[in-house]
């Protein structure tokens, strides 16, 4: 018997949508997969429209996508391994670090609903409720929050964790947490993986600290500002600071040195001058007829003024520190640029 060769019948719909999406992807530098799981259809919308000015976002069913991702290049078919239960695709030239960001941002609040498993744990804080006394006192124990009557109110006792991660939250403790007001969940779309270039980044790499990556890039700065420094290697940043240095330097040679130089000269007599007045002192303390009446007044006058020396010497200080504070505010604000 001759073998019967049945032809593959796809609609034409079907056909249309999956050259939609190998349009798509052909048409964006950055292709990234998102999960849609528990959207409401009408906050789907909204997500879409918010994002129509930076991404395109394609819904469309997981087996059309795979078809379209296996009809692209090499490199796009490897997106094929993220595509599970509810998925869509999204299209952009933001780079993917943004789009993640973007994506985070975009989430929600929302209640949970009774018979879902909670992804982290819920806790209820202790504290009043904006409840008169009444049946919802008896709602709340039975859902396993402990309350409690206080001062014409309910309130909650204690803050405790009334769900853990991995369980299933019941019909009471779901209707009881969405009348006092807490949202466990995060409403928006999920990024799984997304491709540039041939590179794909998953939330993992994606979701940076900023502020550690700020802190990062400071400390480095002033690393590589202290080395070029000590390494004595002249760069337009460092040059101010290397002159000055030398200069410094060559002055406390010529101090120590005992050298007779017109820039030098006022130090060295202030040298002459304490040592001076060092061996005076020393020599009054032994004897105070060792020193005469004019020689007694400047020492006296010396004792007195330290303390004032003292004082401006700390407000000197102080006013160093707020420079270096403000300084370093200002290389922190400079980085934020870098991530928009």
């Amino acid at each position: 018997m001759a073998e019967v060769h049945h032809s593959e019948h796809i609609p034409k719909w079907k056909k249309d949508e999956i050259e939609d999406i190998k349009n798509l992807i052909e048409s964006y530098p950055l292709v990234g997969v998102v999960g849609i799981g528990g959207i409401p259809a009408k906050q789907l919308q909204s997500m879409r429209r918010s994002l129509k000015d930076v991404a395109v976002l394609k819904v469309s069913r997981n087996t059309l996508i795979k078809r379209a991702l296996d009809e692209s290049s090499d490199d796009i078919k490897k997106m094929d391994d993220f595509i599970e239960v509810q998925t869509a695709l999204i299209f952009t030239e933001q780079n993917p670090f943004k789009l993640f960001k973007l994506l985070e941002k975009s989430k929600s609040p929302s209640p949970i609903k009774g018979g879902m498993i909670t992804p982290n744990d819920i806790i209820v804080e202790a504290g009043p409720t904006s409840f008169p006394p009444g049946p919802i006192l008896g709602d709340l124990q039975a859902a396993g929050i402990p309350a409690a009557i206080d001062g014409g109110k309910v309130v909650v006792r204690e803050t405790s964790a009334v769900a853990k991660a991995g369980e299933v939250v019941s019909q009471k403790l779901a209707a009881m947490l969405t009348r006092l007001e807490i949202y466990p969940l995060e409403v928006g779309l999920d990024l799984r993986a997304v491709m540039e270039e041939g590179s794909i980044f998953t939330p993992d790499v994606l979701a940076i600290d900023e502020e550690q990556v700020f802190a990062d890039f400071v400390q480095a700065s002033q690393q590589a500002f202290n080395l070029s420094v000590n390494a004595v290697y002249p760069t337009s940043e460092n040059i101010s600071t290397l002159l000055a240095k030398a200069a410094a330097e060559s002055k406390n040679l010529g101090i120590n040195a005992v050298v007779f130089e017109p820039d030098v000269m006022g130090s060295l007599l202030g040298k002459a001058q304490c040592e001076m007045m060092s061996v005076a002192s020393a020599a009054s303390g032994k004897d105070e007829g060792a020193v005469d009446d004019e020689l007694k007044e400047a020492l006296g006058a010396a004792a007195s003024a330290a303390p004032v020396e003292s004082a401006a010497e700390e407000v000197v200080e102080e006013k160093e520190e707020e420079k270096e504070e403000e300084e370093e505010g200002g290389m922190a604000a400079g980085l934020g640029a870098l991530f928009g």
